[in-house]
């Protein structure tokens, strides 16, 4: 599940975009190949809950995850709601200019 969103373009291009869409995050869980319970997922992004047992929270708050997307390190958490495992994955954002830096040459 971890690898599915730190693989994901969607997920990449929103991060480099500052872009709370916790949506891309559920889709990624969803393309992971892994059976898992829709009504007991949870993300975080910053440490900023936005959807616990397969809601939206209320009051969530997206101007405090936009904020967080402007640091050099984005932190999302996703609790699949399955058990204690635990797993850190790492990743990079992907940019427009990551693209055309890797558009203008061939190796």
């Amino acid at each position: 599940v971890g690898l599915s969103i730190a693989n994901s373009p969607l997920v990449k291009t929103a991060i480099a975009g500052e872009d709370a869409n916790w949506g891309r995050i559920v889709m990624a869980v969803g393309k992971s190949g892994v059976v898992v319970d829709s009504n007991a997922l949870s993300i975080s992004m910053g440490g900023t809950v936005i959807a616990q047992k397969g809601e939206r929270l209320a009051d969530y708050d997206e101007a405090t995850v936009a904020l967080h997307l402007k640091n050099p390190e984005v932190h999302i958490g996703v609790d699949l709601g399955q058990g204690r495992g635990k797993a850190t994955v790492w990743t990079c954002d992907l940019t427009h200019g990551y693209i055309e830096i890797n558009a203008d040459y061939r190796t």
